[in-house]
């Protein structure tokens, strides 16, 4: 019975949260290690994540619907607007240089 109602707990616990995850690229090279993201949901703010050395971050929002992901590279930041679902979504970005600040796309 405890294994029952501590799997139960888990799995509501997992239903409320969503999970946004991918890598980040630049000239089609990850952008490595340590790169800043950060989410925004509503009125809610989440603190920023690092990326892997291979460009690879994961975050958990408590929101579902429309929000914004910022990127924090080379002393710039760069935004983009995603949606949230119960499940995990997968956005894969690409920092492009454009003039001289950097923009945020879906790969």
């Amino acid at each position: 019975m405890r294994k029952l109602m501590a799997g139960l707990l888990l799995f509501s616990s997992s239903a409320l949260a969503g999970e946004m995850y991918g890598t980040i690229t630049e000239a089609g090279k990850p952008v490595g290690e340590g790169v800043g993201v950060e989410a925004r949901c509503g009125q809610t703010s989440y603190p920023a994540v690092k990326t892997d050395k291979s460009g690879a971050y994961h975050l958990v929002v408590q929101e579902k619907g429309k929000c914004q992901l910022t990127v924090r590279y080379k002393n710039q930041s760069a935004a983009i607007d995603v949606a949230s679902y119960d499940e995990g979504v997968q956005v894969d970005l690409v920092l492009e240089l454009k003039g001289k600040s950097y923009t945020l796309r879906r790969k």
